[in-house]
């Protein structure tokens, strides 16, 4: 392929969007790029500082002193907090509430969004998030919006941290799954919209690989009629 894209997949919590990213990136050569994890990254930070989430100001400030590396190892990526990998520490149930609470905040969004777009101007890469396709590369060449039923995402989550050896309750989950769709939708900066030009995929009855050659194939066809 001679032209290399950029790809933005949006989507609600618990859709797939970092399985099938790594995965697409995989098998097209591509950089992955986790903008989930960015904002998990200054939850944590926010957590262990105290930073309470109702300001704004200092949650601001604290995102632009903090750096963020994403780095490929062994097929993984590995997240960096000023220079800690703290790639385990940012999956914990406790730090997706708080990323869910420091994504509405203008400031932090503004910074971590001039970070992604510099990290993926250059092409060849597979950027995920909420907003990648409406706000953070508008002129993204394919756009994905990847969803699914509340109920299989919340089943989805819940195998995932079953695997982890994580008591949740499936229940709760479902509970915490709709509350961060009505967040995601509703926040006033960069609430989760599909663009108009996405390509809308629904995973409910799909297996992962699945949709990952639907979205190879989309991004072939796409850079041909890009040459």
């Amino acid at each position: 392929m001679s032209r290399q894209l950029i790809i933005a997949i949006d989507g609600p919590v618990g859709s797939g969007k970092s399985t099938l990213a790594r995965r697409v990136a995989a098998m097209l050569g591509y950089i992955y790029i986790d903008t989930g994890a960015m904002y998990r990254s200054v939850a944590l930070k926010a957590l262990r500082r105290g930073v309470p989430f109702e300001a704004a100001d200092q949650l601001t400030a604290l995102a632009g002193e903090t750096r963020i590396d994403l780095r490929a190892q062994d097929g993984t990526q590995q997240v960096f907090l000023d220079g800690e990998d703290v790639t385990a520490a940012i999956r914990t149930p406790d730090v997706a509430q708080a990323a869910s609470k420091v994504a509405v905040v203008p400031g932090v969004r503004k910074v971590l969004v001039a970070e992604q777009r510099r990290a993926g101007d250059q092409g060849g890469v597979v950027m995920e998030g909420r907003d990648i396709g409406s706000v953070v590369f508008p002129e993204a060449q394919l756009k994905i919006f990847l969803t699914a039923s509340p109920e299989i995402r919340a089943e989805r989550r819940w195998r995932e941290h079953q695997q982890k050896g994580d008591a949740i309750d499936l229940a709760r989950t479902l509970e915490e799954i709709r509350e961060r769709d009505r967040r995601d939708r509703e926040r006033a900066t960069s609430p989760l919209v599909r663009a108009q030009d996405a390509v809308v995929v629904d995973s409910t009855a799909m297996e992962p690989e699945e949709v990952a050659r639907l979205v190879v194939m989309l991004t072939k066809a796409q850079a041909k009629g890009h040459q």
